[in-house]
């Protein structure tokens, strides 16, 4: 039986894009024990997926500033020695950052990863093993590529993300059907303009779909209750724990997200989903491989509200 150690801390879409490889591990190998390395905010992703056995939580993006703490380097201790529990045949760094190779450095076992020419940072002298993943990829199809090299087996045609959810009870969603709209990005580059989202909010009404408005932060609520105000019957949910997102996403009808890791979960899931894209390149990072999940926009050309209604059809169909 081999054991497989995928290395994959962040960002959430970047989580996500990497749920098929689990997928294309479990078909090619079915007793294959796979763990996962990931960011603690996010470990509620690979746990979902049922060919993952083991998740480590690491915390990088919290120590990093508080090195000095004696708690911090306690924490840092207990995680290298939970590593390296386990020896692996095969430890792949799908990752390709300074952060995941030191990772898998850390582990027990052969280590895999992108060449030089395909990682951001000048980091192939990290891994026993590199292969080069070309760059005109989509992040999933990089990902499934590394895996593949690593482990010899060939790329299944189909994506398959491994995961699913039921629609929940939940008391504050609306009665009736809803769309989740993903309004909030990390980038402000990324977002779409408040009167797009009040105009779309607006015109699903009217189709009898009301909106569901989440939010991650301070400045995120403030967007939603602002959109909410001007749409009757438009819900600003509460904060939520990434464990309770998917199944919101899942009873809803659709969902309309800017380039956010929500929107590539609501894809993963197959829930009908719009990407729409204001700063960065859907063939490189968008919702992909997923039958009911429709990319608009690009670089410079966010879609219009028509634009996206359109497709939603095209979607729900």
């Amino acid at each position: 039986m081999q054991r497989i150690l995928l290395v994959k801390t962040s960002s959430l879409g970047d989580v996500v894009h990497n749920l098929p490889v689990a997928s294309d591990i479990r078909a090619a190998a079915p007793a294959a024990e796979i763990d996962w390395v990931v960011e603690e905010s996010y470990e509620v992703i690979p746990r979902a997926h049922p060919a993952v056995a083991r998740v480590l939580p690491v915390a990088i993006r919290r120590w990093r500033s508080a090195l000095t703490s004696g708690a911090v380097l306690d924490e840092i201790r207990a995680f290298l020695r939970e590593l390296r529990r386990e020896s692996y045949d095969a430890i792949i760094d799908t990752q390709g950052l300074l952060k995941s190779a030191l990772v898998a450095k850390f582990s027990r076992g052969t280590r895999h990863g992108p060449d030089f020419s395909s990682a951001r940072e000048p980091i192939s002298f990290f891994y026993d093993r590199t292969y080069r993943v070309p760059w005109a990829m989509h992040a999933v199809e990089r990902n499934r590529a590394l895996a593949a090299g690593a482990l010899a087996y060939a790329v299944p045609s189909t994506v398959n993300y491994g995961i699913g959810a039921g629609a929940a009870i939940i008391a504050w969603l609306p009665e009736g059907p809803y769309a989740v709209l993903v309004h909030a990005a990390s980038a402000r580059a990324k977002l779409w303009p408040g009167e797009r989202w009040i105009e779309l909010a607006t015109r699903l009404l009217e189709r009898g779909m009301r909106s569901v408005l989440p939010w991650g932060n301070a400045g995120e609520r403030l967007r939603a209750e602002e959109i909410a105000r001007a749409v009757p019957g438009a819900v600003v949910a509460p904060g939520l724990p990434l464990a309770d997102v998917p199944a919101v996403l899942a009873g809803a009808r659709a969902a309309v997200g800017v380039d956010t890791g929500l929107a590539h979960i609501a894809a993963a899931l197959n829930v009908p989903t719009i990407g729409i894209y204001c700063a960065t390149d859907p063939s490189a990072t968008g919702l992909y491989g997923c039958p009911r999940a429709i990319n608009l926009g690009g670089p410079g050309a966010p879609p219009s509200v028509s634009e996206v209604l359109a497709a939603l059809e095209k979607a729900m169909t």
